[in-house]
């Protein structure tokens, strides 16, 4: 059972209210391997940073309550709740296992006004020689809240927090519901409403919504066709949620401008000719290449004695998120929603072999991995999952918490976070909260001025942290004017 785990905090919540969407008929979505594979997972969170709108935050609440409510008549299962259903043998039975669905009745998501009373923009939106401030985690709701309590919790909750000359708004979003990719086009759609109804009353009737409406059903690997229930080889699934404690960590915000990331991709090219590894070398890609850069600085700091000439049997890996949709055949549309995700993991190495071979034998890792995950790779990991004695329920959970040489990579620069405007401007920042974070972990953004910028969150243990922070490989990557002291 879901339990908020309680500390000091800046942040007072003032209201709370439940928006649900118009009446429909009821109905009941079957989670997919990829969905169930969330379960024990933390709610995707994710927050924006504006300037003060021109009106009371009182009525912001109430402008993002009513958007909110025609948001909700498209994308019906966001206010649903997940539901178990248990298979017998036969009416008196015993349990052989249990389905988990989405519940589309209509529950409602939430939405939270809070005050953040001394909490300026600037206290956010620190220099990347600073670390994210800890106050940034008070402005989420759902505190230590899994994916599996979905079955109570709202799938979406929304928390308005009102800063001295700022409003930061906090959404924590169900992942069993979705992927990152549906959670976006989500907000972005949830946006765009919001500012039809801000415009002009002579605009409206010129102005229609841009977003195309989701695809609600579900896939299926038979066909594509809706599947019958995955029944899971368990009679409970809540001790499968491990409730792990939030570990020690410092986070950064650093910023990779479009040149400094083409300086990258080149260095790795160059490289990877100079190996004669031409294939790789044509495929390169900046994301590969900001890959291997992060990949080996982390590296590094963890293991500050190992050498290029050093010899270790500790071996190191990257892990990173893949949308999957583009690799089906045929492929999913943009608009699917729910997950269509996979961890790709590159091959193992030891930590100085990865610190010897350098950039371009790095980026080239990432690349094969790519590569390699195919429709039928995706496919036979969908088999591998469903004949599995114990299927998976934690892909974004590391083992034992973290820590150790756990190295990935979540959330994709292709999101268009700075496209949520509700209608007084884009985001000033992107900050995320405390779910899905480890010793280990890098979140990557869009960069707000576009063009191919990244903006990159990197989470690790203090004492990791303090040796990045004089990485000279690093920092000359990161914009001007941003190393670490």
């Amino acid at each position: 059972m879901y339990r908020t785990m309680v500390s000091p905090s800046p942040v007072r919540v003032l209201s709370r209210r439940t928006v649900k969407p118009p009446p429909r008929p009821r109905e009941h979505i079957q989670l997919t391997t990829w969905d169930l594979s969330m379960l024990d997972g933390d709610y995707i969170k994710k927050g924006l940073l504006f300037t003060p709108p021109p009106f009371s935050t009182s009525h912001l609440v109430d402008h993002l309550d009513a958007s909110l409510a025609d948001a909700l008549a498209v994308y019906y299962p966001v206010a649903g709740r997940l539901s178990t259903h248990r298979h017998r043998r036969d009416a008196i039975g015993d349990v052989v296992g249990c389905s988990v669905s989405i519940d589309c009745a209509g529950q409602g998501a939430e939405i939270l006004h809070a005050v953040a009373d001394d909490v300026t923009l600037s206290d956010v939106i620190v220099p990347p020689n600073a670390d994210v401030p800890r106050v940034v985690r008070s402005f989420f709701p759902l505190d230590a809240a899994a994916n599996y309590d979905g079955h109570e919790l709202p799938l979406l909750a929304v928390q308005v927090t009102e800063l001295v000359d700022g409003v930061f708004v906090g959404f924590a979003y169900n992942h069993a519901l979705s992927d990152g990719t549906s959670c976006w086009n989500f907000l972005n759609a949830w946006a765009e409403i919001a500012r039809l109804k801000l415009s002009p009353p002579g605009a409206k009737a010129t102005r229609v919504l841009k977003l195309k409406p989701p695809l609600i059903q579900r896939w299926s690997p038979d066909h594509g066709e809706a599947a019958a229930p995955i029944v899971l080889p368990y009679a409970d699934l809540a001790p499968l949620v491990q409730r792990q404690p939030a570990p020690e960590l410092r986070e950064r915000m650093l910023h990779f401008s479009s040149e400094s990331l083409t300086k990258l991709k080149e260095q790795a090219r160059r490289e990877l000719m100079a190996a004669r590894d031409e294939d790789a070398a044509a495929a390169v890609t900046k994301f590969q290449a900001l890959a291997s850069l992060l990949w080996r600085c982390v590296t590094r700091a963890r293991h500050r004695h190992v050498t290029t000439t050093t010899t270790t049997t500790k071996t190191v890996c990257a892990s990173f998120a893949i949308n999957d949709r583009s690799r089906l055949r045929p492929p999913l549309p943009a608009e699917y929603f729910g997950n269509c995700v996979d961890l790709l993991t590159t091959e193992a190495v030891s930590a100085s072999k990865l610190l010897a071979r350098g950039h371009g034998w790095a980026a080239g890792a990432v690349g094969r991995a790519v590569a390699a995950h195919t429709d039928a790779a995706v496919r036979a990991c969908i088999t591998a999952w469903e004949e599995g004695k114990k299927p998976m329920v934690s892909m974004l959970r590391p083992a034992g918490g973290g820590g150790g040489d756990v190295f990935v990579m979540l959330s994709s620069p292709r999101f268009d976070v700075y496209g949520c405007d509700f209608g007084w401007g884009k985001p000033v920042a992107v900050r995320s909260g405390d779910g899905n974070k480890f010793d280990g972990v890098v979140g990557l953004f869009s960069g707000r001025e576009g063009g191919g910028s990244i903006e990159v969150e990197v989470a690790l243990a203090p004492e990791h942290m303090a040796v990045l922070e004089q990485d000279d490989e690093l920092w000359a990557a990161v914009s001007p004017g941003a190393r670490g002291r």
